[in-house]
């Protein structure tokens, strides 16, 4: 099983993402000095001497350009600079790519240099694919930052790339700011909060249309070069991707801690070091399958809670109120509301 990243892995090139953060920051005049404090880096050793750079301090560049501009759009516009990016091949395939899901499976198959910071998903569900974010590495305080970076993001590019506006529903796990110009400014009006998820509603209709600058010589020179490319992935979404794949078998944290070669304490103290335990990734990989289930109308409390392996519907409609705070029937009304 090969090794999984953590915060203080350094695996992100100072030429992608953390380049266009410090053009970002030097456009707008944010001092050197205060762009690379806590982070014992400098802007040549990012644009002179390449190298790689942690998930931890990546955080703290877009954490200190933050700060100093106390703007509300700034992690928008850190966003729409991420894709296609400037990151060789892999953006050469990006904007070769034929439409909107080829450049998203690239997006989810590479997100360790695309989106090293949030982990996408793309799933599909009665009519619309989903594209949600989980956390990479655990960044709670950062968390509203780099959703809204990795939203602009995906929005940007199909933009571009596309040719119009994406006409897509903006879904937030967080309680709805008093403000909502910034986001409707750069991702239009279609905004959700108090979601029990942070991710992007899609008609599947828009999935394959084809994007006018899509070429498949070119697509095909691009994923030649990526064929040997490494995929690294952190704990936390190997984790997440284990708990969903056994998920209809209740996982338990020693079937998971037997799966990863390691013994439970050390499970638990990979997910503390995180931020997080094992009961609530669980139940977060819980809640996600359940959105999903419940996006079919003829899904009812039986099914999903067979679908998840409780004993039966009460237990799970108990077990679910206890992870969301929602009863499943409430969250079934904000889902037709959503879409």
């Amino acid at each position: 099983m090969p090794p999984f990243l953590d915060a203080n892995s350094r695996f992100i090139p100072s030429q992608y993402q953390p380049a266009l953060i410090a053009e970002f920051a030097s456009d707008r005049e944010v001092p050197d000095a205060v762009l690379f404090r806590h982070t014992r880096l400098s802007r040549s050793q990012l644009l002179e001497c390449p190298h790689r750079l942690t998930a931890q301090d990546t955080l703290q560049l877009i954490d200190n350009t933050a700060r100093h501009l106390q703007s509300a759009d700034t992690s928008f516009l850190l966003g729409q600079l991420c894709l296609p990016g400037h990151y060789g091949a892999l953006s050469q395939a990006l904007m070769h790519a034929p439409h909107l899901e080829g450049a998203l499976q690239l997006l989810v198959q590479h997100q360790a240099l695309l989106s090293p910071l949030l982990v996408p998903h793309l799933a599909m569900a009665d009519g619309h694919a989903v594209l949600y974010w989980t956390d990479a590495f655990g960044a709670p305080a950062q968390r509203t930052q780099l959703v809204e970076m990795a939203m602009s993001a995906v929005h940007a590019m199909s933009r571009w790339l596309g040719g119009n506006p994406p006409d897509w529903t903006y879904c937030f796990n967080r309680a709805r700011p008093k403000d909502v110009a910034h986001h409707e400014v750069h991702l239009g009006p279609r905004l959700r909060f108090d979601c029990l998820i942070d991710g992007i509603l899609i008609e599947t209709s828009h999935l394959r249309t084809p994007w006018p600058r899509g070429s498949e010589a070119g697509l095909a020179v691009a994923m030649a070069s990526l064929q040997d490319m490494p995929r690294p992935i952190s704990w936390l979404s190997a984790i997440y991707d284990h708990l969903l794949q056994h998920i209809r078998h209740a996982p338990t944290l020693d079937d998971t801690a037997l799966h990863f070669g390691i013994s439970p304490a050390t499970l638990k103290r990979h997910l503390a070091r995180m931020g997080t335990h094992f009961q609530a990734e669980l139940d977060m990989v819980r809640t996600h399958v359940t959105l999903q289930l419940f996006h079919d109308p003829a899904c009812d409390n039986e099914r999903a809670a067979q679908y998840l392996g409780f004993h039966d519907a009460a237990n799970f409609r108990r077990s679910f109120k206890r992870w969301t705070g929602l009863t499943p029937q409430l969250l079934r009304t904000g889902l037709l509301r959503q879409v």
